[in-house]
């Protein structure tokens, strides 16, 4: 049933004592959220109160809506590439559209209970986009980083590097130093001290200190001018057909990636509380957060992996928790929002080269080089390239398809089809070779001249070729052929076409063919099928003595009419 975990919290009891823990990780995860949310929004190329809004706006019903007790929703660094493409090419409007029709997808899919679906996406795919991610938002920050002079910077990853390798003259020792000091307190406050949160204290401080010292930084009030921190007013986007399908493919990616990171960030959250979320009822909460969020200025927004170990690190264990994040977001950028401008975007860029590195996760990127199959790390760094030379969407598609032909193909390796005869039973020495289970089904039980085949695997589109081509170089004409299909346990539409195939020419032959040990799926599409009738619908649950009986019946049945014939 779609029913909210803060429901099921609710209904189960809750205390006070837990109250207070959910608020003091809420306050936590707030000001945490608040300089990222703000990174997210620039870096993806819109205003930053954007970035505040959907945390409020989608943190608030992803915690009230989804199927975690722990999730907390949000800008998250998966969707900077993508948004900031859109943004690009088709304006705010564009990404209000994309962000809302990707929302609709994602409820969609949650409504559709196609929540555990997403959690079979190829390990290498997500490793190898969520590592180009992490580069394309590292290379965003370079120029804020170093305080390059520039007046655009190209999209294109390679003329990008290009251009700062030009304009690195240009370079401000300044803005790197405040950089560098930013760095500097993330890798090294948490290791004195956990409570207050790194990205929210080098904030400060660097705000304070390019303010004090009137240090020639950028600001966010340089780049962007006056910012109105209210509340934001619902907006209707400017639509039109060719823009809407333009957007598909943005949109698809956009739900594709929020569904796998929120359901990621999920499973991470119920490792660290012993919980299990609802993927379903977690899809539906996304989706709702995505549609209604772009109606209030805000971008696309998923399940955020740090803020969610950082709320359960700090007592979260409800989605009050996540509740109250939004409101402390809500109050700061109410009541504190116009002191925004003056933070450098030099710190801001730091804290999301910090999230970059975290991102890319290059020691598990380096680990599947070595130790993985080389097709899955082929289609790891794949994905990886087309992410940061073509388009998310490219290497996710792509990425896909050749997982999907890989599957195929190791299926149908799985998949096998060998002969049985009672030559090759007798010529066996069972005390020096062990015998399969299909050998010691058979053995001492087959007629001479009977051919009988053991299939084993599934029985699908990519086996189906390897078993037409086994069958269709037997030579001569044998008394019966049995297909022994214990071993099957599912069969699609191509599979059966190849096995009617083979059956309807050796019936033409005058060849019987028998099937033995078929399984619940295979033995109901079969009789569905045409074929059964072909067989006949009671010989489609046969034993191995049953065939080997009606084999014996039916060779004793053929001596009497030729006897007969002859004595004519």
């Amino acid at each position: 049933m779609f029913i909210p975990k803060l429901v099921t919290v609710l209904r189960a009891g809750y205390t006070r004592k837990q109250f207070w823990a959910d608020a003091a990780a809420g306050v936590v995860v707030g000001i945490v959220a608040l300089p990222l949310a703000i990174a997210f929004a620039i870096a993806s190329g819109v205003s930053p109160e954007r970035g505040l809004y959907t945390a409020i706006v989608a943190g608030f019903l992803v915690s009230a809506l989804g199927g975690s007790r722990v999730q907390i929703g949000g800008p998250t660094g998966a969707f900077v590439v993508i948004v900031a493409a859109i943004v690009a090419e088709h304006g705010v409007d564009g990404l209000i559209v994309a962000t809302l029709m990707g929302g609709l997808i994602m409820l969609g899919m949650g409504l559709a209970r196609l929540g555990t679906i997403i959690k079979f996406i190829p390990y290498p795919i997500v490793t190898g986009f969520t590592a180009g991610i992490a580069l394309l938002i590292f290379s965003s920050q370079v120029r804020d980083l170093l305080g390059l002079q520039m007046d655009s910077v190209p999209t294109a990853f390679i003329t990008k590097w290009i251009a700062f390798a030009v304009a690195l003259p240009s370079a401000n020792w300044q803005t790197m130093a405040v950089a560098g000091v930013t760095l500097l307190l993330l890798l090294v406050w948490p290791r004195f001290v956990r409570r207050v949160p790194a990205p929210f204290v080098a904030l400060v401080l660097a705000t304070a200190a390019v303010a004090l010292l009137n240090l020639p930084v950028e600001t966010i009030g340089d780049r962007f001018g006056q910012i109105d921190f209210s509340l934001p007013s619902p907006v209707i986007p400017k639509v039109n057909e060719a823009m809407l399908v333009a957007l598909v493919g943005p949109a698809i990616a956009i739900a594709l990636l929020g569904s796998i990171e929120s359901l990621l960030s999920a499973v991470v959250a119920d490792g660290m509380i012993a919980g299990r979320h609802h993927s379903n009822q977690e899809l539906v909460a996304q989706g709702i957060a995505n549609i209604v969020t772009p109606f209030f200025g805000g971008i696309p927004a998923t399940g955020a992996i740090a803020r969610t170990a950082t709320n359960v690190k700090n007592g979260g264990r409800t989605p009050v928790a996540g509740i109250v994040h939004a409101f402390v977001l809500l109050v700061i950028t109410l009541f504190l929002g116009r002191l925004a401008g003056r933070i450098p975007l030099a710190a801001l860029a730091g804290i999301l080269v910090v999230v970059a590195y975290h991102m890319s996760e290059w020691r598990t990127f380096r680990a599947e080089l070595r130790t993985a199959p080389r097709s899955d790390a082929a289609v790891m760094l794949t994905t990886f390239l087309l992410t940061v030379l073509v388009d998310l969407t490219v290497a996710l598609s792509v990425g896909m398809v050749l997982a999907a032909f890989l599957f195929m193909r190791r299926m149908g390796e799985v998949s096998n089809v060998k002969p049985i005869t009672r030559d090759l039973l007798e010529t066996i020495d069972v005390g020096e070779v062990e015998l399969d289970e299909a050998q010691t089904r058979w053995r001492g039980l087959l007629p001479r001249g009977v051919e009988v085949y053991d299939v084993n695997g599934p029985f699908f589109f990519g086996a189906a070729e390897a078993f037409s081509e086994l069958l269709g170089q037997v030579s001569g004409k044998p008394k019966a052929i049995v297909l022994d299909l214990q071993g099957v346990p599912l069969m699609d539409s191509t599979g059966l076409r190849a096995l009617t195939t083979v059956v309807e020419r050796r019936i033409r032959e005058g060849v019987p063919v028998f099937l033995v040990g078929l399984q619940a799926q295979p033995r109901d599409l079969l009789l569905r099928s045409p074929l059964a009738d072909q067989l006949g619908r009671d010989h489609l649950s046969l034993t191995p003595e049953q065939v080997v009986r009606m084999i014996r019946d039916r060779r004793l049945m053929i001596s009497t009419d030729e006897h007969l014939a002859a004595g004519r």
